[in-house]
């Protein structure tokens, strides 16, 4: 019997042949970052072996994507994401680099080691949205939940075989040479970035600036209710489950007697569970939707971390960290995927980079809080908290549903172009504009509830504020107005309506009930005259 083609299935995507070379410079490039992420996390045991210094590099790690990955997510949007992403790889290399020369030197402090594992952060966090952002450039959307899912497979491909190598070659020839592959895996991703033969985008009299992208990301985030449902799970589940990964070198050490070897083995298994999971995922969504997945996730890390506090043997903690890579991967997946399918392409970018400022600073945060917690009560303590809390808050969150995301947000360019006497200058702002509709007392109530609706729609492509009034003389005149900060983003705002948010337009039109369509006007903010 064989098994099923990679061009069918969870493998579909591999089908795009710029998507598959990518996909695999990718593993080979986290391959080489977990090998220098378990060298430097061993590593910190030898120089300072207190838990607070243990999850200090794993914080140091992680708070650069909490700080930068929204900015890093407005570059992703507005610059060419090819180019980007080579010279943060370029920057990735000398990082490593630089770990070669101290370690070889013997000059490695725990000062130094923090110091350069926050730059790799950095690093990671202007990288994280721009690859993110790339995948639905490189395949249709009937494959972009495959290719999410096939992008996380990677990772753990990585993380199954980095761990492990880099812990048997820092066993073997020392943290230089390990932190040397490293850098050779950076040579693989920027030779598949050079081969990528990315379109150029044509000139656009509309491209935003870094401000007005910035601002318009923020408040695309503000007005999604979807984006803040899948932020709360993230947020809640990340900052428990950050407990086993950053005290997980002490248990590996201190719990179960083990050397570097056994820790890379411990993270290894971990990626192979994360392999296994992204494989039966398919599966398993035929059987659970998004919010059962979640649940099943977490109450299965909650149940590794109580049993990695009762110091396990060694043979039964291999085992344990499996399961622990199979609830991540579907934990890490489900969130990812349900982020990725609300997003319109517009605003992809800065909003998976809130997603990623969000899983980071829990990360983050969590590292510290839970060596704090180690450091006064015992790393099994802080371990069974992590754990108890995680299934409790499981539970709570279950009834917070996770968006389905079926929505069509292709842009569905159905505005008509401002009618203007004269040339706009693309920086002239404020913009107010007034939609004047005739609506039955009969029908207000419905109206109303339909342009409430709408509302969200206008934050979320760009007005700043929003309002609905009434003519005091005619009720049944309602005039809705939105404000817009300049004139050329208001004409992004005409680019940003999507085919899903037509129809509810349409259906909230077919309620007015005046002779003509309604009436669409725009005003401009007069700049007082100086003397």
């Amino acid at each position: 019997m064989t098994g099923p083609s990679p061009a069918t299935g969870a493998f579909a995507p591999l089908r795009q042949t710029t998507f598959a070379v990518i996909w695999a410079a990718t593993i080979l490039g986290n391959t080489g970052s977990f090998m220098r992420d378990v060298a430097s996390s061993w590593l910190v045991t030898d120089l300072a072996a207190g838990p607070a210094a243990v999850s200090l590099i794993q914080a140091a790690g992680t708070l650069p994507i909490f700080l930068l990955a929204i900015p890093a997510g407005v570059l992703s949007d507005i610059l060419d994401r090819r180019r980007f992403l080579i010279a943060v790889q370029v920057l990735l290399a000398a990082v490593s680099g630089t770990l070669v020369l101290l370690s070889s030197l013997g000059l490695m402090t725990v000062t130094s080691l923090v110091a350069l594992t926050f730059v790799g952060g950095i690093g990671a966090a202007l990288m994280a949205p721009a690859w993110q952002a790339i995948v639905p450039e490189l395949m249709p959307a009937k494959d972009l939940k495959g290719a999410v899912a096939l992008n996380s497979l990677g990772i753990n491909i990585a993380r199954s075989i980095g761990p492990a190598a880099g812990g048997l070659l820092l066993s073997a020839a020392g943290a230089a040479v390990t932190y040397g592959a490293d850098v050779l895996s950076y040579v693989f991703v920027i030779a598949a970035l050079l081969w990528w033969k990315r379109p150029e985008k044509a000139e656009d009299a509309l491209s935003e600036n870094f401000g007005g992208a910035f601002r318009a990301g923020l408040r695309y985030a503000r007005a999604s209710r979807e984006l803040h449902v899948v932020l709360l799970r993230a947020a809640i589940f990340f900052a428990f489950s950050s407990a086993v990964w950053a005290l997980l070198p002490l248990v590996a050490r201190n719990l179960l007697g083990g050397d570097a070897g056994f820790y890379g083995l411990l993270l290894g298994a971990v990626g192979l569970g994360a392999i296994g999971g992204a494989l039966l995922l398919p599966h398993l969504r035929t059987l659970l939707d998004a919010d059962g997945l979640m649940l099943a996730a977490s109450l299965a890390a909650a149940a590794v971390m109580a049993t990695l506090a009762l110091s396990p043997p060694r043979w039964l903690a291999m085992p344990v960290l499996l399961l622990l890579g199979i609830a991540w991967i579907v934990a890490l997946t489900t969130l990812n995927g349900a982020a990725q399918s609300i997003l319109p392409n517009w605003v992809r970018g800065r909003a998976l980079a809130v997603y990623l400022t969000v899983f980071n600073g829990a990360m983050a945060l969590g590292s510290l809080g839970w060596g704090a917690v180690a450091e006064a009560t015992g790393v099994p303590a802080a371990l069974l908290a992590g754990g108890a809390g995680l299934a409790v808050v499981a539970f709570v969150l279950h009834r917070v549903k996770l968006p389905v995301g079926e929505a069509d947000l292709v842009p569905s360019n159905h505005w008509p172009e401002p009618l203007t006497a004269d040339a706009v200058p693309h920086d002239r702002g404020p913009v107010l504009i007034l939609i004047e509709y005739r609506v039955e007392r009969a029908q207000r109530a419905e109206f109303l509830r339909a342009l409430h609706g709408l509302s969200a729609e206008r934050r979320r492509d760009g007005a700043y504020g929003w309002g609905i009034t009434e003519d005091a003389a005619d009720p049944e005149k309602l005039v809705e107005w939105f404000m817009v900060e300049s004139w050329a983003e208001h004409l992004r705002q005409h680019h940003r309506v999507s085919r899903a948010d037509a129809d509810v337009q349409q259906a909230m039109r077919a309620l007015h009930t005046g002779p003509e369509a309604p009436v669409v006007r725009h005003f401009l903010a007069i700049t007082p005259a100086r003397n």
